[in-house]
């Protein structure tokens, strides 16, 4: 198929030609009311009715593929979009290398790859449920529009996982996508699949790591499956690769916006300490420990997503080649691992050593190591704003080892240096690593709405260049009165 504009012929905007599949079309319009009920029950709330300055894909060629306008979320067009399909295109790795992508579900591969699709799609409503309640303290106009496209676009990366699910899965797909539309973010009958999509998002801080870090997975996540034989994954995942750049963007510039009001506060008056908390916080932004310790706590949470570091269910996802690796065509290997070896970090002894292993059982630690590599650098760019600014303090990702609950490292304690220590020791410097209640009490202070165009809250700087190259005081959310 080589349509690229988007059909607006049916209530569903797509590019899948569903006009003609009429079988797909009505079971989706079936869904399509349960979506809606769903985002008015947990998107949003109390921002149903605003007009939203937010980008809507129109297409899916890189060079124009979205328009921006004034939108009610609940009207937004959703819908599902494929990447191009290419002419001749292969499987890449595993056991089929070589031989045609699948176009249709193998037999074999059946439940492996509806599981695949399941979990992904479970991570898209998850995000929104957890942000539901962000709108009311958002520092700016800016940012809550950043918020509202954020949402959005998870909501459309559910619309692509349930169109693959109704269409090659027939009845199990369809019960499928209405669980989709069941399970609720930290609800103990009913939670989400994975364990970060449980958490609470209290404040702002923490959705800007989220964006950060988790959207970060979610770009790895998305990008293996990329690599997919089956093609109509792939195409689906290279499209909404387009769309999770701009979910990093919120989260890296967020913090770096945050760090930068933070340095000049302090220059401004004359603190040169930046572990004179207290001192800091009087001035009425975020100290840079602090955003350290949110650092600790998103950056496990999200290692965690890539499960365990030895997985069968990844290698047997490569062999089938349906899941690769990141970049996996730019890797320079035979791309099947039958006889290759991958480091992995391992608890042996009482010690935390690296070990060889066969690489098709490491796919998940190869995976999280391109990861840690990704964040690494946007961290270093944070960095550079504080050193620009003068001030003494590093921001560092925590030792793999650090506050996690899945894998190797699940049943110990250690510091962000990877030094391990007792339950004991543990819990008397615990909250030197991580926000303690008063600290998630001095920033509950902070977050306080400002919703004038043009206006930020004291503690975030504002942005270099407007959305759509907006002026400093454009109103990107018309709230209702």
């Amino acid at each position: 198929m080589d349509t690229i504009n988007v059909d607006y012929s049916t209530q569903i905007p797509n590019n899948v030609n569903l006009a003609s599949d009429r079988t797909v079309l009505r079971a989706l319009e079936g869904w399509h009311a349960n979506y809606l009920a769903w985002w008015r029950d947990m998107g949003p709330e109390g921002f149903q009715d605003a007009k939203v300055y937010l980008r809507t894909a129109v297409s899916v060629d890189p060079q124009g593929w979205a328009k921006f306008g004034y939108v009610k979320m609940p009207d937004y067009r959703w819908g599902i979009l494929l990447a191009p399909q290419e002419e001749g295109r292969k499987v890449n790795f595993g056991q089929h290398l070589g031989e045609s992508a699948f176009q249709d579900v193998p037999g074999e591969y059946r439940a492996m790859l509806r599981r695949l699709i399941v979990i992904q799609g479970d991570t898209e409503p998850a995000s929104v449920e957890q942000q539901r309640h962000l709108g009311k303290t958002a520092p700016s106009l800016y940012d809550l529009r950043n918020l509202f496209q954020v949402n959005v676009e998870e909501g459309r990366h559910l619309w692509a996982m349930v169109y693959l699910l109704h269409k090659y899965f027939g009845r199990d797909g369809r019960e499928e996508a209405e669980e989709l539309l069941r399970r609720r973010s930290g609800n103990a009958e009913t939670p989400r699949m994975l364990g970060a999509f449980n958490e609470e998002t209290p404040d702002w801080l923490s959705f800007f790591m989220f964006t950060f870090f988790t959207d970060r997975d979610g770009k790895m996540q998305l990008e293996s499956l990329a690599q997919s034989g089956f093609d109509p994954l792939s195409r689906t995942c290279r499209f909404m690769l387009t769309e999770e750049a701009h979910h990093m963007f919120v989260g890296e510039t967020g913090v770096g916006r945050t760090i930068q009001r933070t340095c000049e506060a302090m220059k401004a008056a004359g603190i040169e300490d930046p572990h004179d908390v207290a001192r800091v916080r009087a001035l009425g932004v975020i100290d840079l420990p602090l955003i350290q310790k949110k650092l600790n706590m998103h950056y496990p949470l999200t290692l965690d997503l890539f499960g365990a570091e030895i997985s069968t269910n990844s290698a047997n996802y490569y062999n089938a080649g349906l899941k690769g690796r990141f970049q996996e065509t730019k890797i320079e290997d035979d791309h099947r691992l039958t006889s290759a070896t991958y480091p992995v970090l391992k608890f042996i002894g009482g010690k935390i050593v690296k070990e060889d292993v066969p690489a098709l059982t490491a796919l998940n630690m190869r995976l999280r190591d391109d990861y840690t590599e990704d964040c690494a650098k946007g961290v270093e760019r944070w960095n550079r704003i504080i050193d620009k600014e003068g001030v003494k303090f590093r921001l560092e990702l925590p030792h793999v080892a650090f506050n996690r609950q899945i894998g190797e490292f699940r049943d110990i304690n250690a510091t962000p240096k990877g030094v391990l220590m007792s339950d004991a020791e543990w819990a008397k410097v615990r909250e030197d690593y991580l926000p303690s209640r008063e600290d998630l009490a001095f920033l509950d202070t902070l977050m306080k709405a400002e919703f004038e165009p043009g206006r930020f809250a004291g503690w975030i700087a504002p942005p270099k260049v407007g959305i759509d190259n907006k002026t400093g005081d454009f109103e990107y959310v018309q709230i209702a009165a």
